[in-house]
């Protein structure tokens, strides 16, 4: 895992791993947020998906998900993630308009 700083500032109480990246920037990751951790607001370019693995998180709009839950951010989203208990995180960042 490295240090995150992916929407802005670093966050030390976020980490990430990238697994796989295309040259546009595009791919997968995993995301460990401890507890307390919340991501910056951000607005989404690219659709995102996340995977919970471990905990739970609960967005911006109070949506609570937990382990095994699966939810879509389209292009345009605007969100932020917390988390009280802790969480690791199966991301997907892709163009579903690409080529």
């Amino acid at each position: 895992m490295q240090p995150y700083d992916l929407d802005g500032p670093l966050q030390e109480d976020i980490s990430y791993a990238p697994l796989s990246y295309d040259a546009r920037g595009r791919g997968s990751y995993l995301m460990r947020m401890e507890p307390g951790a919340e991501t910056i607001h951000h607005t989404h370019v690219s659709r995102e998906e996340f995977l919970i693995l471990e905990g739970e998180v609960i967005e911006s709009d109070g949506t609570r998900l937990e382990a095994g839950d699966w939810i879509v951010y389209e292009p345009g989203t605007d969100h932020h993630t917390r988390t009280e208990t802790g969480c690791l995180i199966l991301g997907l960042d892709w163009d579903p308009s690409a080529d």
